[in-house]
């Protein structure tokens, strides 16, 4: 029965290792060879426990920040040194690792959905949905589903909930810190919105070095830090702190304005 053994989503392990390494091989260029990634930190990845691990970290596309997070995750565990060379450590990736997604997003297309099985924690947006700002509680299913995954592995979250650099850190992700006590490790990107479209599925300019910063733990007090606290600690680790806009000339946030309006293809 090993070749239907199922993670705690039921989805079938031998179907997810074999999606992993169809998409790793199909999307390694995009990281290494078209565009370069420069990856920093990655020692950290391989010191960590194997469940209670939640990433943070700024977004920039839909997908391929995730897909990067996947390369890097597992060369690191394999013994590549800030490096994702030879494509094959994901001959045995790590099949408990998540990542935090929109349902809306993941339900948009055969893709995204195919996407989702290799780990998506598909969530209900409670303030944006169809392109419209709502307003509604939280879907206790989809908290109860990070703990579920945390439990089983390493969760890749995006507190923003948004692609559009410097908005507000959702509480939502501070509350699942504070309640569930996972080690919390930022990371930091760039250059994934100058390389790919707003979906990360199209390439749309080679040649860009893309970078990829993996911090230390996050030093939490997680009996005694208020939620306001966890977030302005979040904020800071993956520089989305409002002060970081200080340091930012104005011509290059414009810049990137426009370069958001252009990414906004449709499929």
């Amino acid at each position: 029965m090993g070749l239907f053994k199922t993670n705690p989503f039921g989805h079938i392990l031998f179907l997810k290792r074999w999606l992993i390494r169809l998409f790793g091989v199909m999307t390694h260029k995009r990281y290494r060879g078209f565009n370069e990634l420069q990856i920093e930190g990655s020692e950290i990845i391989k010191a960590l426990p194997e469940t209670n691990v939640l990433f943070i970290s700024n977004h920039q596309t839909y997908f391929a920040d995730v897909v990067a997070m996947f390369h890097v995750f597992n060369a690191s565990l394999k013994g590549r040194v800030d490096s994702i060379k030879n494509v094959g450590y994901l001959w045995h990736p790590k099949l408990n690792i998540y990542y935090v997604a929109a349902k809306e997003t993941m339900k948009s297309g055969l893709l995204p959905r195919v996407l989702a099985y290799a780990g998506a924690i598909t969530v209900e947006r409670t303030w944006r949905a169809k392109g419209e700002e709502i307003k509604r509680d939280v879907n206790p299913n989809d908290t109860e589903n990070i703990k579920i995954a945390l439990d089983d592995g390493w969760v890749i979250t995006f507190p923003q909930g948004t692609t559009k650099p410097f908005k507000p850190i959702r509480k939502g992700t501070a509350h699942i810190i504070k309640q569930h006590k996972p080690i919390v490790v930022p990371i930091v990107i760039d250059g994934f919105r100058r390389s790919f479209d707003k979906k990360g599925l199209r390439m749309k300019k080679k040649g860009i070095l893309q970078s990829f910063i993996i911090k230390e733990p996050l030093d939490i007090d997680y009996e005694n830090e208020t939620i306001d606290e966890i977030v302005e600690k979040i904020e800071f680790a993956i520089e989305q702190h409002p002060s970081f806009l200080k340091v930012i000339p104005a011509e290059e946030l414009e810049a990137q304005e426009e370069l958001n309006k252009k990414r906004q293809w449709d499929y």
